[in-house]
């Protein structure tokens, strides 16, 4: 990042020293923040494979509310979970959120869902191979996306 202690202000840390500083911004805060160019691309890539298909079957209004909602329950549950002087950084809670929300879809369109399934499956296992990645962030965005899009859904399009 190019000013490093702006990234400090904004990453996720435990929840305990959310209650302590008050600072629950940072529970949207986080996804400006990135471990590295690598770590933006995929996230940026990922957005635009997942949320044009989305955006387009939810509308941008309701795409946001499943976006937001998914980095909210993302950043919950990492913050949750995480040790008393742990940090976490991204938007892959957002992200997997609309892997969720994909699934949903899916299922409500009759499509078959086994590829995206495997692709969460295989992101979940890389996470856990290669080490500091949060996979609690993404396990409660996954879970976060289905839900919104399960709410959405049941509302009329009206744009």
């Amino acid at each position: 990042m190019v000013v490093p202690s702006l990234q400090q202000q904004l990453w996720l840390p435990s929840f305990a020293e959310l209650q302590y500083n008050n600072e629950w911004y940072r529970l949207f805060t986080v996804a400006l923040t990135h471990g590295g160019i690598f770590h933006l691309g995929f996230n940026m890539y990922s957005l635009m494979v997942l949320g044009n298909p989305l955006e387009a079957a939810f509308g941008k209004q309701k795409f946001l509310i499943v976006f937001f909602f998914s980095l909210l329950t993302g950043s919950l549950t990492s913050a949750y979970f995480a040790s008393l002087y742990g940090a976490s950084v991204g938007a892959s809670g957002a992200v997997f959120g609309l892997f969720g929300a994909l699934v949903i879809v899916g299922k409500k369109i009759g499509a078959d869902i086994r590829s995206i399934v495997v692709i969460i499956g295989i992101n979940f296992a890389f996470g856990f191979a290669i080490g500091g990645v949060d996979w609690r962030a993404h396990l409660g965005g996954l879970i976060g996306g289905a839900v919104a899009a399960q709410l959405v859904m049941k509302q009329p399009r009206y744009f």
